[in-house]
């Protein structure tokens, strides 16, 4: 017996992971005809369904109609996997001609305690966290208009033709006569249209506009957050929107000229009836049924099944990363292959981020669309100054402390990227957004623990910033000296620039570039360590600055560790001896102390030797302070799978997966195509 689930919609082919998770099914695609089956899929009831459920009356087989769940995602689109899919065998939600699974269960299912608890915490975090079926309208800064304490009413228009009119017992007329009875019922009250966001940018068209002008009503024709206008309403009029719903959860009263499947359970003020539909129920039932057992949750980044409330927490963090890019954004120096993820990153209410492909384009720009410029670090910061002085704000992009499998300079993708508006974290010059953070960062016990669980993540997969793949073992070491390692750096880099004062070198006039420096430093400070010098691996392996002579290196360390991994070192380090390398904060998230010769973002808080203190930093952290402002808070993470916004969590098991799989010709390519780069640049010095 055939175990296929027939797809004809080349939208549910997309999903088909999702289908098969929902079903137990196997999908197959219907190219040319139909075959043996299972069953056969559909988007609900819609007109492009009508292939897929004539081929299932033919074949004598069940048509499972799918549609996007009441919570889906930021914006509309086929772009954007939905976060919730409805399934149903007996209908279609919003088609009330004739019995669904929802309406089923509502009209016989009875619900556990469990489930009622859980539909109440979904209401209280939809309400909290102002959260509908799409996520990309701002809250408004002003209220709706109100004449001295005047009931306010919201009518509710809809995309003309959508199918919950005709399948709620509506037609277009329904509209008209629901305008004149909100006019006629509340004579004094001032009434508001809300048209629907897909007819602002005459995509779509609506049925209201007119009617509205008609009757001198306010229209409101702007992306609006659904629970700032429930807030601002007493009393609601649809035909059959959702946003009825999240009314009734607002503790609105609710008049349906429409049959959704809400309405007919005695919440709401009903024009039209069905007798189906004879048992009353609380709201709290319908958002069980609805919510909890009709709905189902696919993980935003991993598309597993998950719960409910754990699907609106993940819905929040993506509208949040969202709404908090709610100034246009304008890239410059941005490298090509790097702009994916960050116009991820910066999406929001105003689009996309535009690239620039000169300063004055990108100034031109930034001031036409009152906007702000952001950079990639070096340029930011070098031109920082200027660019403001022409009125313009500046955001400084880097690459985040939890970057790749696989170096940067080699072209590999980065998975984290810090945004700073202030500064930038490597420059101790000025203050930066991430020492803003960490000297007011007050942890939650949740944000505390948080913090913990992701280090001890981190350490137990053994990641760093690169997370280099070797065959290479942990070298032995004598256990009766003391191991301090000794990171080298790129000599040419902004940290070391910017976070190694000329007067700390002033001060310790050793020869040799800084790495050298250091090396003599360390060898001097602890005379009788087994000191391993570690080179950067942008030097050893792609030929950038910094390379110390094999001699001198090996009279100054007892070893020089090339192509070890950084994380295989620091499982024996006893002390890291630094400059500003990450080294030093990865050492910190083991345990182990770190003596700090300049100034990088996580020295003078106490938890390191400061040899160079910087007086403006004088907060004591802890490491769970620190860990939470510098791998949570402060950098943003990119899913390569997904394409979405993540948290740091879904980044470190993505750069573990990452790190494991074989290395491919992508990125030997990349490295050879770094180490050519870095040669023409010092053949061009």
């Amino acid at each position: 017996m055939s175990n296929d689930l027939l797809i004809f919609s080349p939208g549910l082919w997309n999903l088909r992971d999702e289908l098969a998770a929902l079903t137990g099914l196997k999908p197959k695609f219907a190219l040319f005809g139909t075959k043996d089956c299972a069953a056969v899929a559909g988007w609900g009831h819609k007109p492009t369904a009508r292939r897929a459920r004539r081929a299932a009356a033919a074949m004598g087989k069940p048509y499972i109609a799918f549609e996007d769940g009441f919570l889906r995602s930021i914006r509309p689109g086929a772009e954007t996997r939905p976060m919730s899919l409805i399934m149903d065998r007996s209908g279609i939600y919003y088609d009330a001609r004739g019995p669904s699974d929802l309406e089923n269960m509502l009209a016989s299912a009875d619900f556990s305690g469990e489930e009622i608890e859980t539909a109440e915490a979904i209401m209280a975090a939809l309400r909290r966290d102002r959260l509908s079926k799409y996520n990309n309208a701002p809250n408004p800064l002003e209220r709706l208009p109100s004449r001295g304490g005047r009931k306010r009413i919201l009518i509710l228009d809809q995309t003309h033709g959508d199918a919950s009119i005709e399948g709620g017992l509506a037609a277009d007329p329904t509209f008209v006569e629901m305008v004149a009875a909100a006019k006629r019922e509340n004579p004094d009250a001032d009434i508001a249209v809300k048209l629907h966001p897909e007819t602002l940018s005459d995509s779509k068209r609506g049925y209201l506009r007119d009617e509205a002008r008609r009757f001198a009503l306010n229209v409101i024709d702007r992306p609006v957050n659904p629970w700032a206008l429930i807030e601002d309403t007493d009393h609601v009029y649809t035909v059959s929107s959702q946003l009825g719903l999240e009314a009734l959860m607002g503790g609105r009263k609710v008049t349906c000229f429409g049959m959704p499947f809400y309405a007919g359970w005695g919440l709401t003020d009903d024009r039209q009836a069905i007798a189906r539909r004879s048992r009353g129920r609380s709201l709290a039932e319908v958002i069980a049924a609805a919510y909890v057992r009709y709905a189902r949750y696919f993980d935003a980044w991993n598309r597993r099944l998950v719960d409910p409330l754990t699907a609106i927490g993940q819905l929040k963090f993506l509208r949040d990363r969202f709404a908090a890019n709610s100034q246009p954004m304008v890239g410059y120096r941005i490298a090509h292959w790097k702009r994916g993820p960050i116009s991820a990153l910066l999406d929001g209410p105003q689009g996309r981020p535009v690239f620039a492909s000169s300063e004055g384009e990108a100034i031109r720009i930034a001031k036409q669309k009152q906007g702000r410029i952001a950079s990639w670090g070096r340029t930011a910061n070098r031109e920082a100054q200027r660019l403001r002085s022409e009125g313009v704000s500046l955001t400084s992009v880097e690459d985040g402390f939890l970057r790749s499998a696989g170096l940067g300079a080699a072209f590999a993708r980065s998975v984290s990227f810090t945004l700073d508006d202030t500064g930038i974290y490597y420059d101790p010059s000025r203050p930066s957004d991430l020492e803003a953070l960490l000297s007011a960062i007050e942890l939650t016990p949740e944000l505390r623990s948080r913090a913990q669980a992701l280090r001890g993540r981190i350490i137990a997969l053994g990641l760093t910033k690169y997370n280099l793949a070797s065959d290479e073992r942990v070298p032995e070491v004598p256990r009766d000296r003391e191991v301090v390692l000794v990171p080298g750096q790129v000599i040419d880099d902004e940290a070391i620039r910017l976070g190694v004062t000329p007067d700390y070198l002033a001060e310790n006039p050793l020869e040799g570039g800084v790495n050298l420096c250091l090396l003599k430093l360390a060898r001097k400070r602890h005379p009788g360590a087994f000191i391993i010098y570690k080179p950067h691996p942008d030097v050893e392996r792609l030929g950038r600055l910094g390379v110390i002579a094999g001699k001198d290196a090996k009279e100054l360390a007892d070893m020089v560790a090339t192509n070890t991994p950084i994380v295989a070192l620091l499982g024996i380090a006893q002390r890291v001896e630094t400059l500003t390398s990450l080294t030093g904060f990865e050492a910190l998230l083991r345990g182990i102390p770190v003596s700090v010769h300049g100034q990088p973002f996580y020295a003078g808080w106490g938890l390191t030797e400061d040899l160079n203190p910087l007086s403006r930093r004088a907060r004591k952290l802890d490491l769970d302070e620190l860990v939470a402002g510098a791998l949570i808070l402060y950098p943003r993470y990119y899913d390569p799978v997904s394409r979405l916004p993540c948290p740091v969590e879904v980044a470190v098991e993505r750069l573990a997966a990452k790190r494991a799989k074989p290395r491919g010709i992508g990125d030997m390519l990349g490295e050879i195509i770094g180490r050519t780069v870095i040669a023409v640049r010092k053949f061009g010095r």
